[in-house]
């Protein structure tokens, strides 16, 4: 049991971590569109937005959620999870920045804490939950551990 939470909160700091990175690429990307291109924040957002989703999706499903499922249907379900999330953030986003003239910055913040939540929740139980550690990294590190007797 003890294992299995130590498991869980490594996973959640792992994941935590890919999308600290995934949301350097997505701000770096949102301020030159929107500081040196000066595009409407809906567009400036959605573009950031994607360039993370693709980073995110490869790192989590081989290193946090190490899933050997296929990769199309995992795509699909975070498809459909997007599908959601971004009509919902841009929209909200863009009211928040155009119309009540928030910070677009802050907004961005906003969005992108709702979505490591959010993501994280539906990775898990629902895109890679029979898959999680079946992929030959998980199954290398199982190897390793019951050969030093470590459980």
């Amino acid at each position: 049991m003890r294992n299995t939470q130590h498991n869980e909160l490594w996973r959640t700091v792992k994941f935590a971590l890919f999308s600290c990175s995934a949301g350097i690429i997505e701000l770096g990307s949102f301020a030159l569109l929107n500081e040196l291109l000066h595009l409407h924040y809906w567009f400036s957002y959605l573009t950031a937005l994607i360039l993370s989703i693709v980073w995110n999706f490869t790192l989590n499903r081989r290193y946090t959620f190490k899933a050997s499922g296929s990769v199309p249907a995992a795509m699909l379900k975070v498809f459909a999870f997007y599908c959601v999330f971004t009509p919902a953030s841009t929209v909200l986003g863009n009211w928040l920045v155009e119309t009540l003239l928030w910070n677009a910055y802050l907004v961005t913040g906003l969005n992108m804490a709702c979505n490591l939540v959010t993501e994280y929740l539906f990775d898990k139980h629902v895109v890679y939950r029979n898959t999680i550690d079946t992929n030959a990294l998980a199954k290398r590190e199982e190897a390793r551990t019951e050969e030093s007797g470590v459980r």
